[in-house]
């Protein structure tokens, strides 16, 4: 096992890891690296960059994803990324959607190397060293899938400066499998993973894809640098609770559900005294306690009632009573 920077991270999720999602996270692990959404580098040269970019202190360690293939425009987003105050900039090589297609940018990118190089060099050197940029990629891309393909996209880039890939082990198809699709085909092959760490031992290697436990997170630790966990960390939550203790070997007792909440209270407050829908927020809570007795009642409160004009903190209270009644309650494998 490691212990890095990188160790546990929960992935970048378009529509899911916003600023509420992630401070909540923040809450259940002290030390999960957390990701934002993908933001392109050409929202943030023209858009609101306080919405896009902002986020709260207490979410370090915090990492901006970025999507975009302009070296030039890639080079300003980072170092306004950086200015905000960002721990690290990633670069999108792993997205397969049409929409990032498009763009050429995400998975796409993996068919040009060279250009990868390029915006890395070029990111780089607009944040100065101060913070690191890395590259999160598939280990292929329609019938660029070879080990051969996925260690020159390697070598390149990293002697463009990156010393940190995030690598999901599963082939990106561009062609014929909607991005659903492709979330189960083709299978996933952790062991190429393995062997990239291996051949390259003076990189960072992070290996992402279908881990749901932390179980199977530590078993993967003792191959690679570190674990990204996306949607397992995203629908079951209290899972980052096992983090600090199980992969960090940290004493304090991890937080029970209902106290998690709690540490919420303040936040919610603060937002919604700025307008915030307390729906915004609460989406991202519905899945802390599944898999147990009582797990349907809390996600319908707080589905039914954040929704609801003028919904407020008794509603987060409510929730507080329904998750400490879900922990007293037998587990279903008792």
């Amino acid at each position: 096992m490691t212990d890095n920077q990188w160790t546990f991270c929960t992935a970048p999720m378009m529509d899911w890891t916003d600023r509420h999602c992630r401070f909540f996270h923040r809450q259940l692990s002290r030390r999960a690296r957390l990701y934002t959404e993908m933001v392109t580098s050409g929202a943030i040269m023209f858009g609101d960059r306080e919405r896009l970019l902002g986020f709260d202190a207490s979410e370090h360690p915090v990492a901006l994803q970025l999507g975009g293939s302009d070296p030039v425009e890639l080079a300003r987003a980072a170092e306004i990324g950086a200015g905000f105050g960002y721990d690290e900039i990633n670069l999108n090589c792993g997205c397969p959607s049409d929409r990032v297609q498009s763009g050429r940018f995400g998975a796409c990118l993996m068919a040009e190397p060279k250009l990868v190089g390029e915006c890395v060099a070029a990111m780089k050197s607009a944040v100065g060293g101060q913070i690191p940029i890395t590259v999160k990629n598939r280990i292929g891309i329609d019938e660029q899938d070879s080990e051969a393909d996925l260690t020159r996209f390697i070598e390149t880039v990293a002697a463009s400066g990156c010393e940190i890939f995030i690598v999901h082990a599963r082939k990106a198809w561009l062609k014929g499998l909607s991005p659903r699709e492709n979330r189960d085909v083709p299978p996933l092959d952790y062991e190429r993973v393995y062997r990239l760490k291996a051949a390259f031992p003076e990189l960072t290697i992070i290996i992402n894809g279908g881990i749901e436990t932390i179980e199977q997170s530590a078993t993967h630790l003792e191959m690679v640098d570190g674990v990204m966990l996306g949607r397992a960390a995203y629908k079951n939550p209290a899972l980052l609770l096992e983090v600090d203790a199980t992969l960090y070997g940290e004493t304090t007792a991890p937080l029970r559900p209902h106290e998690a909440l709690e540490r919420m209270l303040p936040y919610i407050e603060r937002e919604l005294g700025r307008g915030t829908r307390l729906s915004a927020i609460a989406r991202h809570m519905l899945g802390l306690v599944n898999g147990r007795p009582g797990a349907r009642p809390f996600r319908r409160l707080l589905t039914e009632e954040s929704v609801k004009p003028g919904a407020g903190l008794d509603i987060i209270h409510a929730a507080i009573e329904a998750a400490r009644r879900v922990e007293e309650a037998p587990s279903l494998a008792a």
